[in-house]
């Protein structure tokens, strides 16, 4: 639904634009594979340590095929440092062996394809459409339903509220740079607890009223 006038969604879309022009995904990867590996990785877990783990994962294993053949105790070997890492090994070598056998090895580029498999979400499907193909997606994660809710770009009870919402007030064009903006004013001021209102860029256009999202 519609949350707030269209000018005022532009005015904070233009401030987040201006405030963060380089806003990328902080995993680092050289295939769509890769990147949804360390995707599945990243949940309660930060992107410096995935990109720590991964660093020394791909240089052995980087392809479908190679997880595909693994024992879970291998992998549990490389992801020990990553929260829950017997069930992500575990997940991350059914999807390969899936996307081996049901789509030639290669990562689907559809919604409905990548949630059945294991350990994918909507967030995680959303993430790879958007940042490895350049699909128009809107990855809600915490750092994202907690922005977007505090600002009034969304008025959701849960991510999948909330994605509904940006999906529906802001331009499609805009869904996979507004979903990094997001993430890092989350991180940078718009903390969870103790936000740096003072320090915030949108704060004149902020609905937050001091009460947890």
């Amino acid at each position: 639904m519609k949350v707030m006038t269209e000018e005022k969604i532009r005015k904070i879309l233009q401030i987040l634009k201006d405030t963060y022009p380089n806003a990328k995904t902080a995993l680092r990867y050289e295939t769509p594979f890769q990147l949804l590996i360390a995707t599945m990785l990243s949940a309660q877990s930060t992107d410096k340590q995935v990109n720590k783990i991964t660093g020394k994962l791909f240089k052995k294993y980087s392809t479908p095929y190679d997880f595909a053949s693994l024992e879970p105790k291998e992998l549990e070997e490389f992801i020990r440092s990553c929260g829950l890492y017997k069930s992500k090994a575990k997940n991350i070598i059914e999807t390969s062996k899936i996307i081996v056998e049901k789509h030639g090895g290669k990562v689907p580029r559809n919604f409905n394809d990548l949630v059945k498999l294991p350990g994918v979400g909507r967030k995680t499907a959303n993430v790879i459409l958007n940042n490895a193909f350049d699909i128009p997606a809107f990855a809600v994660d915490t750092h994202v339903h907690r922005v977007a809710n505090r600002l009034g770009l969304a008025n959701g009870k849960n991510p999948i509220e909330t994605e509904r919402d940006l999906m529906e007030n802001v331009p499609k064009e805009l869904w996979g740079r507004a979903h990094h903006w997001l993430i890092h004013h989350g991180r940078r001021i718009c903390r969870a607890r103790n936000p740096r209102c003072d320090r915030c860029p949108l704060r004149t256009l902020c609905e937050y009223e001091e009460k947890e999202i």
